[in-house]
């Protein structure tokens, strides 16, 4: 008979270095291609397939006696697949259960170092699909804000808990384009303010928020956790100073800045790359270079590997580190805007529908869609 194993198993298996099994993805080469666990090897199985015999000299020859795990998009086609092994006379076999949709949620966290001896700065990661959030507490005051939240949000609750703090307030940075906001879920659960930019409220949105201007601060504490415009990647953007830290959502990441189409459009891209220019220049390098740059994401490869860091490390630089790296603070303005709208990547999967729920003009019917309308890696950087 085979067995199962959670996204959780096959994490701390890969985080260990684990050698002693193969992970086969029974998904199209396209998909596979485009985004999977890292090490594993493509199989592709249809839902209605019988296992051939190349499939299984495939599979054989991979294993090569080691334990065969089977995953697919989200259980189904791997788990007959592990049934037909286990039936040639395969031992060892283990299905994922809940397949890419549930390594999709999976998440880690990593504890971020500051000057204050108060503050205490929790980053979450959506491992798969690069998505990055914050909890930023007082250990004092035992208050916390959550910044840029995904629609998972009792682990923001259980982590403040475990720090003895109250949860008084979620910020976004944006309307996000490549997840569902768990902003308003979170601030409705709790009963406490939820806040964007200001200039959201020129984007019809159909939610309550408290608009945050240029300059604006919130209390944390005894420190403050201040405003600062960042438009570019979409007109409302901004970005949250406190302490030694500087959350850029995705105005600034490690390695790129955020793409400035998807609000805007093809046509009018160019708009939004000036505003970048403006904010990488005329805000953000004028501040400290020792300030800590936590991004909204960081890159997942194809194979889901990280570029900055590792699953669980923390994905954060110095904002000098981060002027050093990128090639784009050396450009003029116009090759800077000629570099944002000449090469533009792929668009995040259904990233309008997406806008549309996070904006609140549109719902999703269950977490089953939610799940369905997030699969993959993020894709907001330029």
């Amino acid at each position: 008979m085979f067995g199962t194993i959670t996204a959780r198993d096959l994490a701390t298996r890969l985080d260990r270095d684990a050698e002693d099994y193969v992970l086969v993805d029974t998904r199209p080469a396209e998909s596979y291609d485009s985004w999977r666990v890292t090490g594993a090897e493509n199989v592709p199985f249809g839902p209605a397939e019988e296992l051939s015999d190349d499939q299984r000299d495939r599979i054989t020859e991979l294993a090569d006696g080691d334990e065969i795990l089977t995953i697919c998009g989200k259980g189904a086609t791997s788990t007959r697949l592990a049934s037909e092994l286990d039936a040639d006379g395969l031992a060892d076999v283990s299905v994922v259960t809940g397949g890419m949709r549930a390594w999709n949620e999976l998440y880690e966290t990593a504890t971020v170092e500051t000057a204050s001896d108060d503050l205490i700065v929790r980053q979450f990661q959506r491992r798969a699909k690069g998505c990055l959030s914050y909890l930023v507490g007082s250990e004092r005051a035992g208050e916390a804000i959550v910044v840029d939240p995904t629609r998972h949000t009792d682990q923001y609750i259980t982590t403040a808990a475990e720090h003895g703090l109250e949860i008084t307030g979620v910020l976004d940075t944006h309307v996000h384009a490549d997840h569902i906001s768990g902003g308003r879920e979170l601030t409705n659960r709790l009963g406490v303010p939820y806040y964007l930019g200001e200039k959201a409220a020129e984007r019809d949105l159909a939610v309550d928020f408290e608009p945050l201007a240029d300059g604006e601060t919130l209390s944390i504490g005894d420190g403050e956790i201040e405003t600062l415009a960042a438009p570019g990647h979409t007109t409302e953007m901004v970005a949250y100073r406190v302490d030694s830290v500087l959350l850029t959502g995705d105005s600034l990441f490690l390695d790129s800045v955020g793409r400035t189409e998807l609000e805007f459009g093809e046509e009018e891209a160019e708009t939004g790359a000036r505003m970048q220019y403006d904010t990488l220049h005329d805000t953000l390098l004028e501040l400290p270079d020792e300030l800590i740059v936590l991004p909204d994401h960081v890159t997942v490869h194809d194979d889901g590997t990280y570029a900055n860091a590792e699953p669980g490390e923390l994905v954060g630089a110095t904002l000098g580190d981060v002027r050093d790296r990128l090639d784009l603070v050396d450009l003029d303005e116009d090759a800077f805007v000629e570099r944002m709208v000449d090469d533009v990547p792929a668009k995040p999967d259904n990233y309008e529908t997406i806008i549309a729920i996070n904006r609140g003009v549109e719902n999703t019917r269950n977490a089953t869609e939610a799940t369905t309308l997030e699969t993959g890696a993020n894709n907001c950087a330029a």
